[in-house]
């Protein structure tokens, strides 16, 4: 109870003080693959939440906000930028492309993997080891997580844009409540506005985490709720068990209170009765290198 005090104030002392860099687009401007037209719907950035010097540990990560591909949940992005942020993480809120928007597979794969890409191509400048890049997703935003985590590459040694050398493999993740399926216990919504009506099953495959894991996939802090009624623990549970099977590491944690979607929190008010999802969180990125 204690630890988890500590971990409240430090939560409560950034949300109140600290304050974001500027966005900026993942492509130059006029350039984004795919875009539809020239709105902020159609321009993905990534809005850095960088530690103070003296804090900061090079570790780095890409943040995924949650919202069934039809929105972007500022609770699951700024908020965990800035709780990462306060434990020396340099943190990347990606504003990804949506199915609400008209985009539909694999433009927001696509936007994860430049995002990764991105950061590690812009290291030395954010004073980050491009080695320590992760990535963190809510729901949905867990599906786009898990789905760069199982669907990476190395890069392109030859490309002519610099940023499309870099490797877009993750070095770990961090997926809460996350959708992995797109089978029998997926979120339907997240689905059809990923896939659009009637995807084939090979697609269906392809972008269900739970079939896609290799020994290769990085390893991953998993936590949901037994209690979440909008996406069943079940995605959890069979990412986890694919991950024994590849032999890959994983953190499991599923607690028995907790709606979808809490974020950091367990009930009203915010942050009073913090959920310990995020303690448990910390002494595992303790353990892969990322916090102190």
């Amino acid at each position: 109870m204690k630890s988890l005090v500590i971990v409240l104030a430090v939560l409560m002392n950034a949300v109140a003080f600290a304050q974001p860099i500027d966005p900026f687009p993942l492509w130059p401007d006029g350039i984004t693959p795919g875009a539809k037209g020239t709105s902020t719907n159609d321009v993905p950035d990534l809005t850095p939440y960088l530690p103070e010097k003296e804090a900061a540990n090079g570790a780095a990560m890409v943040i995924c906000p949650g919202g069934g591909y039809g929105g972007l949940a500022r609770h699951e992005g700024n908020d965990y930028a800035e709780f990462l942020r306060a434990r020396g993480i340099a943190c990347f809120v990606l504003r990804y492309r949506l199915g609400s928007h008209g985009y539909r597979h694999p433009i927001m794969l696509g936007d994860a993997a430049r995002a990764v890409r991105l950061v590690r191509s812009r290291a030395k400048e954010f004073g980050i080891d491009s080695g320590r890049v992760g990535i963190m997703g809510s729901s949905a935003g867990g599906h786009l997580a898990s789905s760069l985590l199982t669907h990476f590459d190395a890069g392109k040694a030859d490309a002519t844009d610099p940023v499309e050398r870099e490797s877009s493999r993750p070095t770990l993740g961090v997926l809460c409540y996350p959708v992995i399926t797109m089978g029998e216990f997926t979120h339907q919504g997240s689905k059809n506005n990923l896939l659009g009506a009637n995807p084939p099953a090979e697609l269906v495959d392809f972008l269900s985490g739970e079939k896609q894991v290799t020994k290769e996939t990085p390893p991953a802090f998993l936590w949901h709720t037994w209690e979440d009624t909008a996406v069943p623990v079940e995605n959890v549970l069979q990412y986890a068990a694919a991950m024994r099977r590849a032999g890959v590491k994983f953190d499991l944690h599923v607690y028995q209170q907790g709606r979808h979607g809490i974020g950091l929190q367990s009930a009203p008010p915010a942050f009073e009765h913090p959920h310990p999802w995020a303690a448990d969180l910390l002494v595992w990125l303790k353990v892969q290198g990322f916090v102190k």
